[in-house]
């Protein structure tokens, strides 16, 4: 790849580009509006670069027993980095796989192509409408949900409410997971309203992430994962000590410590995540 990829994407008018990793041969970055949002290694699909993205990987290890196909959903495409983990990782696994800009699709399919033999369906549209419109028969059937859903570098406010979760809810198995990927700042208010509102929706909640992060110090990404029946969690501090950075698990009477006074969020007081400072995301 010579010249550096870019596109104006036509739905929101952000500028996408897909720039080569410079200490890694064969392993390039998706940035969208000057936020990184996904990186890929095309020779070995299984690694996993930022630290929130292998924390979903681990709940992706997690789900099931190890190399046996699962159905996921994943809300919001990016270069779709864990849809191509999942398939390196549990092959024969179905995927869908649903995205508001069809461009940016069709962008990173054209210059950081996934294999042609996995069961990846692509479904255009807002994440949340979208719910709705699924083949009715993943509804109950689904083992992972995977929420990473974007505008720039903000969540929208309209995928962060009760309602939304309890219709991501209707497509999980009884003992199905949900993983959401939460970007906040200091202080966690935006993480903690989330927590509780997963708890309100799932009961069952645990929240991965930096030590840092976790005590409210910088800005980053914390990892909610939620389930209606208890959490596979025993095997989890060995796969975060695995990680180049101190991270923690936090869950049952920690969780609920952490989340200690903040009200779960319905449509009408959702909010957007918060807007980090430009240098955050420097590149």
């Amino acid at each position: 790849m010579s010249e550096i990829p870019s596109i104006v994407l036509s739905g929101s008018g952000l500028a996408a580009r897909i720039e080569p990793d410079t200490f890694q041969d064969g392993a390039f970055q998706l940035v969208v509006d000057g936020t990184p949002q996904s990186h890929v290694n095309m020779g070995d699909p299984r690694e996993l670069f930022f630290e929130y993205v292998r924390r979903i990987g681990h709940v992706v290890d997690l789900v099931r027993p190890a190399g046996t196909p699962i159905t996921a959903v994943h809300l919001g495409a990016g270069a779709l980095t864990l849809p191509r983990y999942v398939d390196a990782t549990r092959p024969g696994s179905r995927q869908q796989v649903i995205e508001l800009e069809r461009d940016l699709v069709d962008f990173v399919r054209e210059h950081l192509p996934w294999s042609k033999k996995a069961q990846i369906r692509v479904r255009y549209g807002d994440a949340r409408d979208m719910l709705g419109r699924l083949p009715a028969g993943l509804n109950g059937t689904v083992d992972l949900v995977i929420s990473d859903i974007f505008s720039g570098s903000q969540t929208p406010a309209h995928v962060t409410s009760t309602e939304f979760y309890e219709r991501a809810a209707t497509l999980l198995s009884p003992d199905g997971m949900l993983a959401v990927n939460v970007a906040d700042g200091p202080g966690l208010a935006f993480t903690r309203s989330q927590a509780a509102t997963l708890s309100e929706v799932f009961g069952e909640v645990a929240a991965l992430a930096d030590t840092q992060i976790l005590k409210g110090r910088r800005f980053g990404n914390v990892v909610l994962v939620a389930s209606r029946s208890m959490l596979p969690l025993d095997m989890v501090p060995r796969l975060l000590a695995g990680g180049p950075y101190p991270a923690k698990l936090v869950a049952g009477r920690e969780l609920r410590d952490f989340i200690a006074g903040a009200r779960p969020v319905v449509d009408s007081e959702a909010q957007p995540s918060p807007l980090p400072s430009r240098n955050v995301f420097d590149v």
